[in-house]
């Protein structure tokens, strides 16, 4: 059975309560719960983890190495400025799909801009809790097609 990685960067433990007109009112727990079911349906072990710490995420990606088929990562603010981050996603063979709740490009200027996405297979963002979704339906549909 594939296995997908979802690893939740910092303060996404607090969604649901934090700043709710940007991030709406879904909660963590639900997002990983939702996911959890949808890769049941497809198939899929879906494992979930949140750090607020970049050596644990760097960490993470590391372990994902020959235990994972793919990850999806939203790195939150790493996501802006962690080199070490993108290091560690092309140090490892395994698939990156990069996620965000918001339109980061929409947001503010230096939220546009992403160094981790350049390792990345691909970026889905701006759709809430949705986003992770279509990761997962993306990863799905990547793995199948390399079977």
């Amino acid at each position: 059975m594939a296995r997908v990685l979802v690893l939740h960067g910092p303060n996404l433990n607090l969604l649901g309560e934090r700043e709710e007109e940007i991030y709406g009112r879904t909660t963590l727990e639900q997002i990983n719960g939702d996911l959890k079911r949808q890769g049941e349906d497809e198939g899929v072990e879906v494992v979930a983890l949140q750090t607020n710490h970049e050596g644990e995420m760097i960490d993470q990606i590391h372990k994902a190495r020959g235990n994972f088929d793919v990850i999806i990562l939203n790195p939150g603010a790493f996501t802006h400025y962690s080199y070490a981050i993108y290091d560690a996603i092309k140090a490892v063979p395994v698939p990156v799909i990069e996620v965000h709740l918001s339109n980061i490009s929409a947001r503010e200027p230096w939220r546009g801009i992403s160094v981790v996405a350049p390792a990345a297979w691909g970026r889905i963002s701006g759709f809430g809790p949705l986003s992770y979704r279509l990761a997962l339906s993306a990863a799905c549909r990547l793995l199948k097609s390399y079977k």
